[in-house]
């Protein structure tokens, strides 16, 4: 059995500080974030969970640096986060691939625009593109991959950046169901190999307890932190397992008790 690559004593290398987030609607100002408050450790691997409108993509964004928010402080190794940055690697659903530029070129599409010598671009790119199974297919271009393979390609070009934390927002929902359940373990063994650290959006309690070492179950109305529960499981985990479906049942009764006050809330997903 794979057990956890970290222990509780890592360091933090971000902080969510009370963060309160505010939209301009036509009817006036919608809450869509309030007192989120949240800390990563190094090598955590967090899934921040919940139903649509409950502000989870909203703050990855913050975290991001794409959104600022309205209120309160997003900080990493104590510097605070106001734009984007290499340190934290977004991977989006719909793969934001250059269509223009093959596999290879998309990978080392970041370590060459920061002024990287090419050959150390060229031994990056190949390291990364092997470790996500596209070395075959490093010459192809976007429109020529599957699904699957693209969000391989997403993943690689976030990794060869040398980011510090991989932010996935719902990366798998697109698929089918095979390929997903085949990603989700390429995932957590890059996961494993890189020492990364994870927080990945999703709705799906199946795939946080399948992928997390701590599961942060959010509500709307405004979004914020209903909940943090953590996933001791040993990888890799069997879906089937009575502990594994305690655990569902466990997160799915928290996720559903609040679903019913929040289908009056503005959808922020």
């Amino acid at each position: 059995m794979l057990d956890r690559i970290k222990d509780d004593g890592a360091p933090t290398i971000l902080a969510i500080d009370d963060v309160q987030k505010f939209y301009q609607a036509s009817n006036g100002a919608v809450e869509a974030l309030r007192g989120v408050n949240l800390t990563v450790r190094k090598g955590d691997f967090i899934c921040l969970l919940g139903a649509s409108g409950c502000g989870k993509s909203t703050l990855l964004r913050i975290v991001a640096g794409f959104e600022q928010a309205t209120r309160g402080a997003v900080t990493m190794y104590g510097f605070p986060v106001d734009k984007p940055g290499p340190d934290r690697g977004m991977v989006f659903q719909d793969y934001a691939l250059f269509p223009w530029l093959t596999v290879r070129e998309n990978i080392g599409f970041g370590p060459k625009h920061r002024g990287v010598a090419s050959k150390v671009v060229a031994e990056t790119t190949d390291k990364f593109m092997a470790m996500v199974g596209l070395t075959a297919f490093a010459d192809r271009y976007p429109h020529q991959l599957s699904g699957g393979m693209k969000q391989r390609v997403a993943i690689a070009r976030v990794l060869s950046n040398d980011t510090d934390i991989l932010l996935m927002d719902e990366p798998f929902g697109a698929l089918d169901a095979l390929t997903r359940s085949k990603l989700q373990e390429e995932l957590v063994e890059i996961w494993r190999s890189t020492k990364l650290t994870v927080i990945f959006v999703t709705h799906s309690v199946e795939e946080a307890v399948m992928l997390a070492d701590r599961v942060i179950v959010m509500s709307a109305g405004p979004g914020r932190i209903d909940c943090e529960i953590a996933i001791d499981l040993p990888r890799p985990r069997d879906v089937a397992s009575p502990e594994f479906n305690a655990l569902r049942r466990d997160i799915t009764q928290k996720l559903t008790s609040h679903i019913g006050s929040s289908r009056g809330a503005a959808a922020v997903s």
